[in-house]
Formats: structure tokens, C-alpha cells, sequence
């Protein structure tokens, strides 16, 4: 504590310090012995209890139980700047521990019985007289053997109110603290949740970058290997293979300008009819032979549908060039079965890499397989995989001995869920 959080509390000790002295200095010769030492002391104790009493509530309400105590065994006169008492009430419910609210809420009581039963009448009387309450004072009289009752009341009085005002003014400080961490609690959590949309939109963009980027170059780089194996005289087949690549390379610029652009990654103004069909022309415009096939009607599907279901394909397509046979076709099937069922498979050689990036197949389709390893978070595979999930799809990898195929298939929901 430094001397300017303790300054308020000081100074109200010392006005209370100075009416007590002012009292003392005023009280009559005729309550026998000199009573204005104990009483100074007395008055000193109440306002160092009431100097303490914010700070170090416990202390105070100590201090305020030695001074009764010893007042009640020496007889010494009752002051009326002990009334200041009731600050020291106020703040053991204000400001004190639990312990210490609970015992001078029982301190009251206690109080009242220790004043009732060893309180000297005569001491109440004149402490009551000199406080101007003279019609007080002969109304106790008149009640006789019964003033203990005034007595409790008043003190009850004093030190009631004020800890009750304390204790009212606790709990709306507590209430007060409590909106005020709820409100911050608030604010958290939706920076929180802003976050956590903001990391979802980066690896959203993320995926949809490497799904185009990646699926353009793979198209790109089979056109150019395709090139390679032309005669030297075929001028004709040289350009459209350079058409080819331009168109793709074009496509592929278009498709990342549409990405980094919309906030939804959606491509505005294509179905998913022209869409995945726009995908197997560009693949078959690569060299690489296609065998496309659709099943049942064609349904209407939401935009962020069209979307996943798009980008599925494109990625699948990008591995089965990549990583199949050249002179084997890619077989890519498309099932309106309730969701859309899209499956592509691709002969691979059977002395390919077997560490290259591959999901681990976790749906129960028939056939023998073979576990395939995981893909790296965020990429291929995987990528499909949180995408499909993400509505409520699933995806299924299945690399298979015999014949060597690998298979990917996937389910999109025609509906959100």
C-alpha cells in the first residue's frame, strides 16, 4: 500500500481521533477518578479501528473487540465517538474476507449480549445524558429493571445498519464484476471466433489455391510430355499441344482470380453439370485418355456444394494424372444415387513410389485393398477429405493388387446438412 491509498483512511481516523479528544476534554469531574486517560486511549483505539477498517478490515474488527473488552472489565466511560464503531461494521462487510464478514455479522449480536450483561447502568445513563438524549435518558429510567432492551436496540442499531449497507454494497460490487467479466468473456470468444473463421478462410484458400494450381500443372506438365513424342514435321500437332497449354494455363488463372476474389471460393455463374464436365475435357486435353460415364438425372445442388463437389474431382483427376499410367485410361464416373457419388480410377504401375501421399481408406467399400498412408494435413488427399466432411460427405481410397488400380471415391450430398 502507498501513502496515497492510505491518505483517505488516515485522515478520517484523525477527525475521528479529534472528536474524541474533544469529547474526553468535556466530560465531568463527577464521574469520580480522572476517566479522560482510558478514555483518550479508548477514543485513540476507535480511530486507529477506523483508519484500519478498508484496508485491513480484519485487524480492525480485532482491535474493536480488545477496546470492548477491556472497556467492559475497567468500567471505562462510554464515549459517543465510539459510534464510529459502525464504520468499522460498514467495512468488515465491505471490504473484508469471508471469515471476516461472518464474524462481525456475529460480533452484533455478541456485542449486544456482552452490553446488556456487564454494562455498569450508571455508565449507559451518563453516556446517554451526555449525548443530549436527556428524555432518553428518563424514559429508560422509568422502564427500570428493563433499560438492557434500549440498550441492545441502539447498539444493535449502530453496528446493524451500517454492516448490512456494507454487505449491500458488496454484493452489487460482486454483480458489477461479474457483468463486467461476462461481458470480457464475451469479447473473448468472439475474437476467438473471429480467429478461428479467419484461420478456417486461410487454409479454405489454402486448399482451393493448391487444388487449381496444382491440377493446371498437372495438365500442363502432361501436354508438355506429350510434346516431346511428336515428329519433328508435325508443326500442326505442335501448335495445338501449345494451344492446349495456353487454354490451360489461361483456365488456371481465371480459376486463382475467382479463388483470391470471392469470399466463398464458389465460381459465380457455372453449374455442376458444366463444371465437372469442364474438368474432364481439360484433363482429356492433357493427352491423357478419359472415360467418362454418369449414372441417373443430374440434380440441382447449392452453390457450396458445386463448390466441394468441384474441387473433389479437380483433385482427383490431378493425382490420377500424376501418379497413373500414361497409357492406361482414367475412369471417372459420376452416381446421382440420393448424393452424388463420384468415383475416378486409374491404373498405376506397380513399381511406383510406394510412399508418395495417400488417405488412409476408412469407408467400407467392397474389394480387396491395401492400406494407403496419410496424406499431409492441408494437402491432396487429405484436403479432399476435410472438404467432403465439411458437408457431410466422406471419402474412400482403395489402392488394389489385382488388377493395380487405385481408386478414389467420393460422396457429396445434393442437399446441406
Amino acid at each position: 500500500m502507498t501513502w496515497r491509498q492510505w491518505g483517505p483512511d488516515v485522515g478520517v481516523g484523525l477527525l475521528v481521533l479529534l472528536a474524541g479528544l474533544l469529547e474526553v476534554a468535556n466530560l465531568p469531574a463527577w464521574y469520580g477518578d480522572d476517566p479522560r486517560p482510558a478514555a483518550a486511549l479508548v477514543a485513540l483505539g476507535v480511530a486507529t479501528a477506523v483508519a484500519l477498517c478498508r484496508h485491513l478490515p480484519g485487524a480492525a474488527l480485532g482491535l474493536v473487540w480488545v477496546l470492548g473488552v477491556a472497556q467492559v472489565m475497567t468500567g471505562t466511560q462510554l464515549l459517543m465517538v465510539e459510534l464510529a464503531i459502525g464504520a468499522v461494521a460498514f467495512g468488515t462487510a465491505r471490504w473484508g474476507s469471508t471469515a471476516t464478514v461472518w464474524a462481525s455479522a456475529l460480533s452484533i449480536p455478541a456485542a449486544a449480549v456482552v452490553g446488556v450483561l456487564y454494562i455498569d447502568p450508571d455508565i449507559f445513563y451518563a453516556a446517554l445524558d451526555q449525548a443530549g438524549f436527556r428524555s432518553l435518558v428518563q424514559e429508560t429510567a422509568r422502564l427500570s429493571d428493563r433499560w438492557q432492551i434500549t440498550a441492545a436496540v441502539l447498539g444493535m442499531s449502530v453496528l446493524g445498519v451500517p454492516w448490512l449497507a456494507g454487505l449491500a454494497l458488496r454484493f452489487s460490487d460482486r454483480a458489477r464484476q461479474s457483468r463486467e467479466s461476462q461481458v470480457t468473456a464475451e469479447a473473448a470468444r468472439d475474437q476467438a471466433e473471429e480467429i478461428a473463421r479467419l484461420r478456417e478462410d486461410q487454409a479454405r484458400l489454402a486448399r482451393d489455391v493448391h487444388d487449381v494450381v496444382g491440377h493446371s500443372l498437372a495438365v500442363i506438365l502432361a501436354q508438355a510430355e506429350s510434346a516431346q513424342y511428336l515428329d519433328d514435321v508435325d508443326t500442326q500437332g505442335l501448335k495445338q499441344t501449345m494451344a492446349n497449354i495456353a487454354t490451360s494455363a489461361r483456365s488456371s488463372l481465371d480459376d486463382v482470380r475467382q479463388v483470391l476474389t470471392s469470399t466463398s471460393g464458389s465460381a459465380p455463374g457455372r453449374t455442376h453439370e458444366v463444371d465437372l464436365e469442364s474438368l474432364v475435357e481439360g484433363a482429356r486435353a492433357s493427352g491423357q485418355e478419359i472415360l467418362s460415364s454418369e449414372v441417373g438425372t443430374p440434380q440441382p445442388m447449392p452453390p457450396e456444394l458445386e463448390v466441394v463437389a468441384f474441387r473433389v474431382l479437380q483433385e482427383m483427376l490431378t493425382n490420377a494424372i500424376k501418379h497413373g499410367r500414361r497409357d492406361e485410361p482414367v475412369h471417372v464416373e459420376r452416381h446421382w444415387e440420393g448424393d452424388l457419388r463420384i468415383e475416378v480410377r486409374n491404373a498405376i504401375d506397380t513399381g511406383a513410389d510406394e510412399t508418395r501421399p495417400l488417405a488412409l481408406a476408412t469407408d467400407g467399400v467392397p474389394g480387396p485393398a491395401e492400406p494407403v498412408r496419410p496424406a499431409p494435413p492441408g494437402q491432396g488427399l487429405d484436403g479432399m477429405r476435410r472438404r467432403l466432411e465439411a458437408v457431410g460427405g466422406h471419402l474412400d481410397v482403395r489402392r488394389r493388387a489385382d488388377p493395380p488400380t487405385f481408386t478414389a471415391t467420393a460422396w457429396v450430398p445434393v442437399r446441406p446438412r
